[in-house]
């Protein structure tokens, strides 16, 4: 077999370089304090505003990802810039405010990337949370505004309390695959407009979270002239999950959740199962189908007693979304701008170990995980990804590095809808990946 030198040379340096890269924004990091937490006003325990922010930024190299076609690309993304805003004007009323920078480009994922070299297609800054909260006891507690769908952790996690840095490789509910509101669109960035329910109770010991909520969901792009693509009617969409800690119990704000703890929690034991459903939402004009999805996961973290931590994630996902072919044909679709449904199965799972020694001003996590996607309307696809973390600060401050192999492909596109141009899989493709994240 004949080996082309110069191509291994070339793929060689590409990973020196980007072991130097690392290695230089660990270096960089070390001025960062060790301890975080979002600026405060407050007029009293019953009124106070804080302010915060998050970025996360990544270098990749692809495998045959150059223009060419022929070489291994390299690019550097900002993945993520958000502004928090937080408060309460009241004992039992708060709000929140986050924003996004949409037109940057998410890892693994392609709802809001960049449309353009321009300016503006690069780096608009837009809503992300709009949230009045009643929150009057544990057991009850409402939200209204623009906030999260309860679903699966993978989503209710977010990019920035995921356990490892791109959690979202399996396929996309109909708000994160969106890049709209209203008519038109299902949603963005897993948000949606409605109204979410929430509490928990604690029977036998064990901590039990609630979630369910109606929202907008998918809508028609043309509405009050006949109308193009789905849910001409304006049926809602509901949702909702249900969480079992049998161990300890997870606190984070409201029904968001975490891909771990890093074992500040003790150890957790969290099963959850919870589920979607719109009328109409999915097919075509002619054929119009319900749109359905059913997911469960489960995250197991033990601390051992030298203080190191093991983490395990898992989940699993059923998409029901009728006469998906018809619906992705644009002569059905014209004036809609939404997306085929994925329909099908998919799992994901992850270990990872944080070893209880600081190295210099962090403390490594080595992890590996496989994916698997596959539709029904297109042949399977799959991943097996190692990585290491350098956890500086839990989820304020960390560095990630890791490396994939499959046919998933990196850019996160086949994943989403189960689709390919070619309809039978994405082509295998090797890549590396540096990142870091930063909260305040």
């Amino acid at each position: 077999m004949k080996v082309n030198h110069k191509r291994w040379w070339s793929v060689r340096e590409r990973f020196l370089v980007a072991g130097a890269i690392l290695a230089l924004v660990a270096g960089m990091v070390s001025t960062v304090p060790s301890a975080y937490a979002g600026g405060t006003i407050k007029a009293d325990d019953d009124k106070w505003i804080s302010v915060g922010m998050g970025t996360r930024t990544s270098f990749s190299m692809k495998e045959d990802g150059s223009a060419s076609g022929a070489q291994w690309s390299n690019s550097f993304a900002v993945d993520n810039a958000r502004i928090y805003i937080n408060g309460k004007i009241h004992k039992y009323v708060g709000f929140e405010f986050n924003t996004e920078c949409f037109n940057c480009p998410r890892s693994g994922q392609g709802a809001g990337g960049p449309t353009s070299n321009t300016f503006g297609s690069n780096s608009n800054v837009g809503l992300l949370d709009a949230i009045g909260k009643f929150e009057i006891t544990e057991m009850v507690n409402v939200w209204f505004g623009r906030m999260l769908v309860p679903t699966e952790r993978g989503e209710l996690n977010g990019p920035f309390y995921h356990a490892v840095y791109d959690g979202f490789r399996t396929p996309l509910n109909p708000a994160d695959f969106s890049t709209n509101f209203g008519a038109g669109g299902a949603g963005m960035y897993g948000r949606d407009n409605g109204v979410t329910f929430f509490g928990k109770i604690h029977p036998g010991g064990t901590h039990l979270q609630y979630a369910a909520g109606v929202f907008t969901g998918t809508q028609s792009g043309l509405v009050g002239v006949g109308g193009v693509g789905p849910n001409l009617r304006n049926s809602l969409k509901y949702a909702g999950r249900l969480t079992w800690n049998l161990l300890n119990e997870e606190k984070n704000p409201g029904y968001y959740t975490s891909g771990t703890y890093y074992g500040t929690a003790g150890d957790i034991l969290a099963i959850a199962v919870a589920g979607e459903y719109q009328n109409t939402a999915a097919g075509s004009l002619a054929n119009p189908a319900p749109f359905g999805a059913f997911t469960s996961d489960l995250l197991f973290e033990k601390v051992l007693p030298d203080k190191g931590v093991i983490t395990v994630n898992a989940e699993y996902k059923r998409y029901w979304a009728g006469n998906l072919a018809s619906f992705s044909d644009a002569t059905t679709g014209a004036g809609f701008t939404n997306f085929p449904i994925f329909s099908g199965t998919s799992f994901t799972t992850y270990a990872m170990y944080l070893f209880p020694q600081e190295v210099g001003i962090g403390r490594f996590q080595p992890y590996g995980r496989y994916t698997f996607v596959n539709s029904v309307h297109a042949s399977a696809l799959d991943e097996f990804e190692a990585g290491v973390n350098y956890v500086i600060a839990g989820h304020n401050a960390r560095i990630s590095t890791w490396w994939r192999t499959g046919n998933l492909a990196p850019t996160g596109g086949p994943a989403q809808t189960g689709f390919s141009p070619t309809g039978i899989g994405a082509p295998h493709q090797d890549s590396f990946h540096v990142a870091l994240q930063l909260q305040y």
